[in-house]
């Protein structure tokens, strides 16, 4: 068995198997917390519950004008990487296809040069959320091990997936294989480290809504 029918056999077969398990675990490890119970009675006007967790997980999608623009740089540099690593993971072809060969589903795609150029682009603001990690005095500070390796695992399927997709450094075949290892190692981790916000966010902020529309304060 040669590196690429390892990558994309029993590595990959094991990372989704731990990541889908995993995921499942964090998830109703949560969910089985004791419940928050609130015996107060709700302030006259509050909105429900499920309102109240809708609107904070939107509303906070945007920063508090307050910290706006001390945050402009985080923010809108989140939102390439994020929006970048969307485009690239659900709108490449080639992924598309491999999607459709595990669920049976499929979607068009977009030109090749276009993913490859946000691919670029995302890559560049990983980057860049990097270096305002290292030479921010307060990021820098409360940054651990946790954080750079959620980045280091995010940031490597991006450049792995670019030299493949370039036919750059090395044998085609050997790049797709490190891309896959790449990408079986990122969700190996996903579940264990911070990348697993991706799912809790809309717990927590929805949890946040409640307790806050139940008191009648706005977010």
């Amino acid at each position: 068995m040669d590196l690429l029918a390892f990558a994309r056999g029993p590595a990959l077969s094991f990372s989704l198997a731990i990541f889908v398990l995993g995921v499942i675990w964090r998830l109703v490890g949560v969910l089985a917390l004791s419940p928050w119970n609130d015996l107060s009675p709700p302030r006259e006007g509050a909105p429900p519950n499920w309102l109240s967790a809708i609107q904070a997980v939107f509303r906070k999608m945007i920063p508090h004008r307050t910290f706006l623009t001390a945050g402009m740089f985080t923010t809108a540099n989140g939102y390439v990487f994020h929006i970048g690593l969307a485009i690239v993971v659900l709108l490449f072809v080639p992924h598309i296809l491999f999607i459709r060969s595990l669920f049976g589903v499929s979607w068009p795609g977009l030109p090749n040069g276009v993913v490859f150029g946000v691919g670029a682009l995302t890559a560049a603001s990983l980057l860049a959320a990097l270096a305002y990690r290292l030479t921010s005095p307060v990021l820098k500070l409360i940054s651990r091990p946790n954080d750079y390796i959620s980045w280091l695992l995010t940031f490597v399927p991006v450049v792995t997936g670019l030299a493949a997709a370039a036919h750059v450094g090395a044998r085609y075949e050997t790049l797709l294989a490190l891309h896959v290892l790449s990408i079986c190692a990122f969700l190996i981790w996903f579940p264990f480290g911070k990348l697993m916000h991706a799912f809790l966010f809309v717990l927590s902020r929805g949890a946040t809504g409640v307790r806050f529309g139940h008191r009648g304060a706005q977010l």
